[in-house]
């Protein structure tokens, strides 16, 4: 069994991407990733507070705007607008949940598509649906949601095998499961997306050559639910008395699996990095645009 160290491929990628701003700088480029953040949840905040330090890290300018919790919807969009002209601004990021009452669906759609680097737009969410292959959607240098783009370059920096293999998402939201799932087709493998109302969960979670847990319920998946020598992905991120931990019982899951992510320290790393990544692909696709003018 081996241990998949998403901190330490993380880093590697932040440390292209340092080279990247800093040659974006140079030739007079703007990089910058402006946050959103309503109200004073505190697991938002240690978020956005992590995903500002890594601007900072790699050079992009951080444009930070708080709302109070009773902001309306009219307000959010209108930052984001304002957002959406501001040319300093590379990415915007609307950090999710809001508040109970507002429409989250809503503001996501003021956001202009190409400065869209949680790739949750419906524009973006269209284009990877579209796409026949992960070879187009990387020649398109398409906008990605993050956590499911980090789960794919982690099995490829691992060189796990996709093509042919049968990968289980078990999990279907609109942030992670669907996507990734997208993801997974657009690389050859044979999807099934699992859920709380899949029959036979642990047996179909089994066949799996690579078993994508994104479910929500802390240690869900044991070993029974893994067929051994697997590829394991938690995507997972549960706060109990004892600290983090992710939908995967790590010690159980580990008697079987073949490749695991641990929480911390796996999936989670690899999200702010692909953040950071496509702020500085949505600069970059702005430089060419304005090329061909």
């Amino acid at each position: 069994m081996e241990i998949i160290d998403g901190k330490k491929i993380a880093a590697e990628i932040k440390a292209e991407l340092k080279a990247k701003v800093d040659e974006l700088k140079a030739k007079g480029a703007s990089v910058g990733l402006a946050t959103v953040l309503v109200g004073d949840d505190p697991a938002s905040h240690i978020y956005v507070g992590n995903k500002i330090k890594t601007t900072k890290e790699l050079g992009i300018e951080s444009f930070h705007h708080p709302l109070l919790a009773g902001a309306t919807e009219d307000e959010i969009i209108l930052l984001i607008k304002n957002l959406n002209a501001d040319a300093r601004v590379s990415g915007i990021l609307l950090q999710l949940p809001l508040p109970a009452g507002q429409n989250a669906q809503k503001c996501i759609e003021a956001i202009d598509p190409s400065k869209d680097v949680d790739g949750l737009h419906p524009y973006s969410s269209g284009r990877l649906t579209a796409a026949k292959s992960w070879k187009e959607i990387e020649e398109q240098n398409l906008l990605l949601p993050c956590t499911p783009l980090g789960v794919i370059t982690l099995l490829k920096k691992y060189k796990v095998e996709i093509a042919g293999k049968n990968a289980v998402v078990v999990g279907r939201s609109n942030l992670v499961g669907k996507p990734i799932a997208l993801m997974l087709l657009a690389n050859d493998a044979t999807v099934t997306i699992a859920h709380s109302r899949t029959k036979n969960l642990k047996e179909v979670c089994a066949q799996a050559d690579i078993l994508i847990a994104a479910i929500g319920k802390p240690k869900f998946i044991t070993k029974d639910f893994i067929k051994p020598g697997a590829v394991v992905i938690d995507v997972g991120v549960n706060r109990l008395a004892q600290g983090l931990c992710g939908d995967v019982d790590f010690e159980d899951a580990s008697k079987n699996a073949g490749l695991i992510t641990p929480v911390p320290g796996g999936v989670g790393q690899m999200t702010i990095a692909m953040l950071m990544k496509n702020t500085v692909a949505a600069a970059q696709k702005k430089i060419k645009l304005h090329n061909t003018k």
